[in-house]
């Protein structure tokens, strides 16, 4: 849904989720993130503690993606991808297109750096970081099993997903590690994509070709 398709009761709950985000990540970038209250963000972004909740379900939800959400990421890549376009060819592609568009979740936007460093300094976010790589690796190792027909402990659907799991997680942290260097945002970006293209060339056919969907019937 667009701002100019939505009703007056979608934008306003967008907006309101806007608003909450802002200021709890103006806040936490000032004092920490376990330093500052749930209270505190509701009456920062002027919404009652009841409201707030109706956006989240835990603290961590006004820095990071839902577990549910972000948790399926790969997943969807890969369900979503072209016919006649492999698993890992999907995930290489939807990166770079990430990449090219600057895209806000993978922080190539400037004044991230101090958001970053919060994060970090965080360990219930860098715990939840890892717990959603850890689940988006399974999510995908199911994915390929049922597009492939492999049995659901079969080897080679979480081999491939661990690999792809992987690689995302690399992407995450080259781009912390630029951000923590006081790269910008282009310099990052340019970087990230040379990466991409390194991983590509290395990986070789028997992932890059697995779990290829079939091309459309003429």
């Amino acid at each position: 849904m667009t701002p100019s398709t939505e009703g007056l009761r979608e934008r306003k709950k967008r907006q309101t989720r806007q608003r909450i985000h802002e200021a709890a990540t103006e806040l936490f970038v000032a004092r920490g993130f376990d330093d500052v209250t749930i209270a505190e963000v509701a009456e920062a972004a002027e919404v009652s503690v009841n409201t707030l909740y109706n956006y989240i379900e835990a603290k961590e939800d006004l820095v990071l993606p839902r577990d549910q959400e972000f948790g399926r990421r790969l997943a969807d890549f890969v369900r979503e991808r072209a016919p006649g376009e492999s698993a890992a060819r999907a995930v290489l592609g939807r990166l770079r297109d990430e990449v090219h568009r600057r895209d806000p979740n993978l922080g190539l936007t400037e004044g991230f750096a101090r958001v970053y460093a919060m994060m970090r300094a965080a360990p219930t976010l860098t715990a939840r970081l890892e717990q959603l790589g850890q689940q988006m690796t399974a999510a995908l190792a199911v994915v390929l099993a049922e597009e492939t027909g492999a049995a659901p402990d079969a080897p080679l659907p979480r081999v491939v997903a661990h690999q792809l799991g992987a690689l995302h997680a690399l992407v995450f942290s080259e781009i912390g590690r630029l951000i923590s260097a006081g790269q910008p945002p282009d310099a990052i970006a340019e970087a990230v994509l040379a990466l991409l293209d390194a991983a590509e060339e290395i990986l070789g056919d028997p992932i890059l070709e697995y779990a290829t969907r079939a091309p459309r019937e003429e």
